[in-house]
């Protein structure tokens, strides 16, 4: 999948970190024999669809979980497909992710059903919660140990935390919601305005 889409998506955890990764053993030409010249640049609906698709892979979602945070981004003011992105930022499961507690989003998930995670001091077990400003996100104290975890937090060093959260306690591995996430925020190569149009039709 991700060479499909000419990316790393961290899909598969610490695999996203080794040499063997496809994307590192055989670039982002797309997957099959023909390579580079399998088939042409999508254009118009294709090229809307192909970034939709790109999205929800990113974040791991299914259709219609991604079709209802459209629907939500659009009834918000402000500019839609930054809206969008925003609110795909604030799950809980992402935030997870983007501390540096979980190698990719899948597990990150995976975290959170299994009650290692707590907001404010309470256990939350829904990963598509939605953080705010001032929220502390953190490993239930239980949980601190797992080494699935601490070796996700050792390795997450080099992919970059956003300015929007902060560690308050690496040895606890407790952060912070310190701002909204904003455009800038988010590393991927993601044109939000296809997905606009593709949902506008």
């Amino acid at each position: 999948m991700c060479r499909r889409e000419g990316m790393k998506l961290y899909l598969k955890g610490e695999k996203c970190y080794k040499p063997s990764c496809p994307i590192e053993k055989r670039g982002t030409n797309p997957p099959g024999q023909h390579g580079p010249n399998a088939r042409r640049k999508p254009i118009g609906y294709g090229e809307q669809l192909r970034e939709k698709q790109r999205v929800k892979r990113i974040y791991n979602l299914l259709e219609t979980q991604f079709r209802n945070y459209f629907e939500k981004a659009a009834k918000r003011k402000g500019v839609t497909g930054e809206t969008l992105l925003e609110l795909l930022e604030r799950r809980l499961d992402n935030v997870i992710f983007r501390m540096g507690f979980a190698m990719s989003r899948r597990q990150a998930r995976q975290f959170v059903r299994h009650g290692h995670v707590s907001v404010n001091g309470r256990k939350v077990d829904i990963p598509s919660f939605q953080v705010k400003i001032g929220d502390e996100v953190a490993v239930r104290e239980k949980s601190a140990n797992n080494v699935h975890i601490q070796g996700a937090f050792q390795t997450s060093g080099g992919r970059g935390r956003p300015g929007w959260l902060e560690i308050v306690n690496s040895d606890k591995l407790v952060g912070r919601v310190i701002a909204m996430p904003r455009r800038e925020d988010i590393d991927q190569n993601i044109n939000e305005q296809l997905i606009v149009e593709l949902y506008s039709k």
